[in-house]
């Protein structure tokens, strides 16, 4: 995958494909808020993202609380956003519809 930082219109442009994804202020970042019917689904939901995320060497900066995932997405080492946060983004949302 290309580790190339997006332009803001590339962004824009992806952004628009995703349902319920933010840009962050400053446009370095997308992040989502996913909710599940209790901690065990939102636990068994985040192993499914772990195995997907690791499969792409590309990883979510994420939080847990109770039946609350948040995550944010961003290329480090390319100081912002990349395709790889959109694709992973895209694998995130399937995951969550199961």
């Amino acid at each position: 995958m290309a580790r190339e930082k997006l332009s803001a219109v590339a962004v824009e442009e992806a952004l628009a494909r995703l349902d319920g994804w933010m840009l962050a202020a400053g446009g370095g970042s997308i992040s989502r808020t996913f909710e599940f019917r209790n901690f065990s689904e939102a636990f068994a939901f985040m192993t499914r993202v772990a195995l997907a995320a690791e499969k792409m060497d590309h990883h979510p900066d994420w939080s847990n609380v109770y039946k609350t995932v948040h995550i944010t997405l961003n290329t480090h080492d390319a100081g912002g956003l990349t395709a790889l946060d959109f694709d992973l983004a895209g694998k995130i949302d399937r995951l969550a519809a199961r």
